[in-house]
Formats: structure tokens, sequence, C-alpha cells
């Protein structure tokens, strides 16, 4: 308790403060009240990067938790090799973001990647990465999945060694297909993970700025901007720390906001059941 509250509850707290005050880097601020967060209704440019927030989110939560829990259930099966696929999936946990955006970057650069070298190489059109919207966007969520699935798969293997057999085998006497058995089976099953790792990647969506900051830097034309980049943007290169505070602690507000609703859901669908 004595840790968090040094270095989460007294910079949450300074950051409220700074939230209230106009600050332009250099000296104190000077008290504004709810103006910054008022400013907030009427920047395009702050909705633009929460729209883009709630896709990438919506994009990456469900397809890394679905493929990490397609892979999980391969590896907890008789595959062969299931040691050398399981490390393969898990060794980009050990990259540091930044190591892993520096990766994406050597793949995915328009002029040098290696992507576009083979596609000019079999003869395709190369793909603008930085200079098109939508294709630097669907850079950065490549680079992303490949990055969380390792977590999720882990998360969901460790689900499934506690689901007892017995129960697939009975499944299996009664008729039920493959399909089946994981519809009914395997998934109401690794339900606690599922809740886990819902919560898990949306905070980190919420929050993701390493991949975004390195690859694109928000650009091209605040496609990849997010609350996270536009906060740094705006509290460390135009020197607004009051309002970037105030993008931050709204920011905050979201993930609790979504953590609590998905909290009373579970505990919900939990007395029911």
């Amino acid at each position: 308790m004595l840790l968090l509250g040094l270095f989460v509850l007294v910079p949450l707290v300074g950051a409220v403060s700074i939230s209230l005050q106009a600050t332009n880097g250099f000296g104190s601020g000077r008290f504004i009240g709810w103006d910054n967060y008022v400013r907030l209704f009427s920047d395009g440019l702050f909705w633009r990067s929460t729209l883009n927030t709630a896709l990438f989110t919506l994009i990456v939560t469900p397809v890394s938790m679905a493929m990490g829990l397609g892979i999980a259930a391969l590896l907890n099966s008789v595959l062969p090799a299931r040691g050398v696929f399981r490390s393969i999936v898990i060794v980009p946990m050990a990259i540091s973001g930044v190591a892993t955006a520096l990766i994406g970057v050597l793949i995915f650069d328009q002029n040098s990647g290696i992507l576009d070298k083979m596609l000019k190489f079999a003869g395709l059109p190369s793909i603008p990465w930085q200079s098109g919207q939508g294709a630097a966007f669907a850079s950065v969520v490549i680079v992303t999945l490949w990055w969380r699935v390792g977590f999720n798969m882990l998360i969901y293997l460790a689900g499934l060694q506690g689901v007892n057999p017995g129960l697939h085998e009975a499944a299996r006497l009664d008729g039920a297909n493959g399909w089946q058995r994981f519809r009914y089976i395997t998934v109401p099953m690794v339900g606690p993970s599922s809740f886990f790792l819902l919560i898990m990647n949306v905070i980190y969506s919420f929050q993701v700025f390493d991949i975004i900051f390195v690859m694109t830097g928000g650009g091209p034309q605040n496609a990849t901007s997010v609350l996270v980049t536009y906060a740094y943007d705006t509290g460390f290169v135009t020197r607004d720390q009051g309002y970037a505070a105030a993008i931050g602690v709204v920011l905050l507000l979201l993930t609790l906001a979504f953590t609590a609703i998905q909290w009373r859901i579970s505990r919900t669908r939990d007395q029911v059941e």
C-alpha cells in the first residue's frame, strides 16, 4: 500500500491538480478550474484520437484473444513439436515495445521494408505503409497483434490445463464433433481467463504508445494518433502540460468505467449461473 500510494496515488493527485491549471512548461501554472476539460469538447484532434483509440481497441482486443485461444487449443492437443511452437509464439513477449516497433519499421517501411521488397519481387504493387492512412493503421495493428498474441495464448493455455479431459471424452461419446466441444466446453471453461484477458487487453489498448510512437508518430495526418500519443505531443512538444494532464485524466476515467462495467457484467453472469 505504501508503494502504491507513493508511485500511483501521489502522481495521480498531481496529474489531476495540473489538469486544473494553465501551463506553458515554464514556471508554475495558473489555476483555471475546469477550462481544460471544457476545451476537450471542441478539440477535433482529441475526438479523432479517441476514435482511433476505440477502433484500435475494438480490433486488437477480440482478434488477439481469438488467436490466443485458437493457438492455445492447438498447443493443448496432440500437436507435434508443441514445445517449439509454444516458444515461437512466446518469444515476442521477451521483446520490449520499442524493439518490437523497430522490427515493425524494418518490415513495413514503404521504401526499404522487407514486406515491400517481397511484394516487388512477386510483381505486386507496393503499399504506402507510412503515407497511407489506412495502411499505416493496419501496420500498427498487425505488429501489436504479433506482440500480444503470445501473452493471451499463455493465459489461455494455463486455463486449458485446468479443464477436465473427461468432459471432452463424455461429449465425444455423446456424438459432439470438434467444433461443438470447443464451443460448448472449451470456451465456457476458460471464461475466467477470458474475463482477465479482456480487461488486460482493453487497458493495454487504451494506453498503447510505444509501438505507435516509433512506427508512425501518430501520422500520417493523425490517422494513428491515439489518446496517449496526443497527450505526449501536447505535454512535451507544445508544452501544454495542463491540457495533457486533462487528456490523461479522461483516459483514466474511461479505463475505470470500462473495468467497472465488465466487472459488474461478470458478477451478474456468475450469480445467474
